[in-house]
């Protein structure tokens, strides 16, 4: 890679930053097509987020990716928000416009639903989805599911005050039947039979993480079950149910179409998603 003063500068910020492996697909996506770019990643503490931020457009960085712990933060430091970026109430990519406007988007819940195509995940349409989790990655996954036709919605999250409010959120903006639960086995046990799709929004069962608790009994060959995990490839959660004969995928499909569609927002051109995936998979 020969770097000049032509070169167009990308990046991801986060904190820690080192485990990315963004910088791997979108390099590799850059070296396909020949571009004169680079994707880097840089340690911003959250302390430094807006100055980064305006520096960043001050030495004309076409954009930036954002994960862990800045995304909520970001939607108050940028001039204008994308529908999604506003539902999900998170940013994870930054568009330094010509104008001099900073665009904040958020392109998880496309990123999902690329996912799920990719592993031939069919949609649940008129049926049942639970989601575990009520953070940011779950407010991205519901708001794909909730404008895809899902018969019903069910979050489920340890604390029940917080999937309340954004079960209420969701029916004020989608037009989907959405409700509470707790991670409880009683509460999983009354929607898991009839559910079509499970999907994990947490980070239980990540690398350095404690695995999710979900007894394997409550779910049967007719549940897909989706992790947005990506490391480890093979959670529990995900090994517990291919036994049961449930068609899984991991979150490395949703990882790699995110940030496609970030490439895409930068640089007009669409990326090699192929390439990007097996530069994702060859760096985990």
């Amino acid at each position: 890679m020969n770097i000049t003063g032509r070169t167009q500068i990308v990046g991801v910020i986060g904190d820690p930053i080192a485990h990315s492996r963004s910088p791997a697909m979108h390099n590799a996506a850059f070296a396909e097509l020949g571009m004169d770019w680079v994707y880097v990643p840089f340690c911003v503490r959250r302390q430094d987020l807006r100055e980064a931020v305006r520096g960043f457009r001050a030495i004309g960085v076409r954009g930036i990716n954002a994960t862990i712990p800045h995304k909520e933060a970001l939607v108050s430091a940028v001039d204008e928000l994308s529908d999604e970026a506003a539902f999900v109430g998170a940013v994870n990519t930054l568009a330094f416009c010509r104008d001099g406007r900073i665009r904040g988007d958020n392109t998880d819940s496309r990123g999902f639903l690329a996912g799920l195509g990719d592993a031939g995940i069919p949609l649940p349409v008129g049926r049942r989805a639970v989601v575990l989790g009520a953070g940011g990655a779950a407010r991205a996954v519901t708001a794909a599911l909730g404008g895809a036709q899902v018969g019903e919605l069910v979050i489920a999250n340890r604390t029940l005050a917080k999937a309340e409010a954004l079960a209420a959120e969701i029916r004020t903006r989608l037009p989907v039947s959405a409700r509470a639960i707790t991670l409880d086995h009683d509460a999983l046990a009354a929607v898991l039979p009839d559910a079509a799709l499970l999907v994990n929004a947490t980070s239980a069962g990540m690398e350095g993480h404690d695995p999710l608790r979900l007894d394997g009994s409550l779910l049967g060959p007719h549940v897909a079950v989706y992790d947005i995990i990506y490391a480890p490839s093979e959670t529990p959660l995900l090994r517990t149910a291919a036994r049961r004969g449930c068609q899984t995928a991991n979150g490395v499909g949703m990882l790699v179409h995110q940030g496609a569609v970030a490439f895409e927002t930068w640089s007009g051109i669409s990326p090699p998603v192929d390439v990007m995936r097996q530069a994702l998979l060859a760096s985990l």
